[in-house]
């Protein structure tokens, strides 16, 4: 458990550190309320859900933990996603520093309101699939999850993570880094069709349940 927690708390403090430095960095300045602003949606969430999740699920942090990915086609979608995600913040905080983007309140209110729904989603998510990893793998015993959002869309973990990415920009106050974002779910799609594969060849009953369930994002349209 001490292990666990080490890891947990350095992994939270370096993810801080870095969105920081990719957004203040660029900004020239703390004083970038949009910066604050999302810190405090991403990280405050992400503290109270990590504490749960290591007092009622530490086997399920451990797997949220492991980003090593072993399938290779993973690996480029993963290293494509932290290129645009770095990209993302970078521009929102030049946008900011030389005021590229004047954005009316309402976006704001808006665009934060989703952010706390994509991360409502998520947690939904967490709490409906207890085999729920960052990494593309068939775990020991797995079963398929066919209830709750399950029953839905296949994938609704990827559908939150899109509404989180282009919700990112918007409260930030960046449309230069909205647009950089926009491309996103195209790297979900590869990730997604690998994921599947992997998934029809090595967890029973995953066939019948890509029958029973047709759309992998959004009802009626993929």
């Amino acid at each position: 458990m001490r292990k666990l927690i080490i890891q947990a708390v350095a992994k939270f403090l370096c993810g801080l550190l870095l969105i920081g430095v990719l957004l203040f960095l660029p900004a020239g300045t703390v004083r970038y309320a949009g910066a604050w602003r999302l810190i405090g949606l991403l990280f405050v969430p992400m503290l109270l859900v990590g504490v749960l999740l290591l007092i009622k699920a530490p086997g399920l942090l451990q797997k949220r933990l492991n980003d090593r990915e072993s399938e290779g086609e993973q690996k480029t979608v993963i290293a494509l996603s932290a290129l645009e995600f770095i990209v993302c913040f970078v521009l929102a905080g030049l946008d900011f520093r030389f005021g590229w983007t004047r954005f009316p309140g309402w976006v704001t209110v808006v665009s934060c309101t989703l952010f706390l729904i994509a991360y409502a989603l998520y947690a939904e998510v967490m709490r409906e699939n207890a085999y729920l990893s960052r990494t593309v793998e068939i775990q020991e015993n797995q079963q398929v999850i066919s209830t709750g959002l399950y029953g839905i869309v296949r994938h609704p973990m990827y559908f939150a993570v899109i509404l989180l990415f282009w919700a990112m920009p918007l409260v930030l106050g960046s449309l230069p880094a909205f647009l950089v974002m926009l491309p996103f779910p195209l790297l979900l799609v590869k990730r997604i069709r690998n994921e599947e594969k992997v998934l029809e060849e090595g967890l029973a009953g995953y066939r019948e349940y890509e029958k029973k369930v047709r759309f992998r994002i959004l009802p009626f349209i993929w």
